[in-house]
């Protein structure tokens, strides 16, 4: 598995401009935060949409990223918005995050663990989410599994999802993984990604020690019944 540093350094640049559209989770995780009280860590933090503006909402970030050049871009969008003292970015992997803290929340936003390929490192990077938290302390993030609509309506085609830049899915729907290119002026990469269905990443959760989980179906805390998007939130024992 290619360590996601390497796979997002590349696009570091044009990444707030690919993601621009993705605003749906920004309040469900600042609300998360400011129930929980900080410092929260958030995992996979990246250039901080929503690390930077949880930070503005008062609460302190402990952000773990394996790019360094997303963590340099997030570092500069800190230091210009004047939160910076309550932004504190760490490069690692959030399979052995560098944070000897102990939190209310952890959060992994944006589809983060797909980076994750086996059940053996979704189990890990539960695992040391769960270690994090403090007794009675709670792991929120969102995950997908695609439909076949999807797959059928993707596969091999590059699509413009921001104007100059464009983005491939490459399925491999027998082995739940995919590749995911994105290109543009300043930059391409591909990522190798992988899926789980939902009842798997409940089992995971579970072996990994976390109670009275959750599992909704978009950020408005609906319930699960099925389709693509799926988001968790689960609890340490107190």
């Amino acid at each position: 598995m290619a360590h996601s540093g390497q796979v997002y350094d590349p696009i570091a640049g044009l990444y707030d401009d690919w993601s621009r559209r993705v605003r749906e989770d920004v309040v469900f995780y600042i609300e998360a935060a400011l129930n929980a009280g900080g410092p929260v860590v958030e995992l996979g933090v990246g250039t901080g949409r929503i690390a930077i503006p949880t930070a503005k909402a008062g609460v302190r970030v402990i952000g773990v990223d394996s790019s360094a050049g997303m963590l340099e871009i997030c570092r500069r969008e800190a230091a210009a918005a004047k939160i910076d003292g309550r932004l504190d970015l760490r490069l690692g992997d959030y399979r052995d995050p560098p944070v000897s803290e102990r939190v209310n929340l952890v959060t992994c936003p944006f589809r983060a663990y797909l980076h994750l390929h086996t059940d053996a490192a979704r189990r890990e990077a539960l695992r040391a989410a769960y270690e994090l938290l403090r007794p009675g302390a709670t792991l929120a993030f969102d995950v997908f599994a695609p439909s076949d609509e999807d797959i059928e309506e993707t596969h091999g085609r590059w699509l413009e999802r921001e104007p100059g830049i464009w983005e491939r899915a490459d399925w491999h729907p027998e082995k739940r993984r995919f590749d995911l290119s994105v290109r543009g002026d300043s930059g391409e990469t591909t990522m190798p990604l992988a899926w789980a269905e939902p009842d798997d990443w409940r089992r995971l959760l579970e072996e990994a020690g976390f109670r009275e989980i959750e599992c909704y179906g978009w950020f408005d805390r609906r319930p699960y019944r099925g389709g693509e998007d799926s988001l968790f939130v689960a609890r340490r024992p107190a």
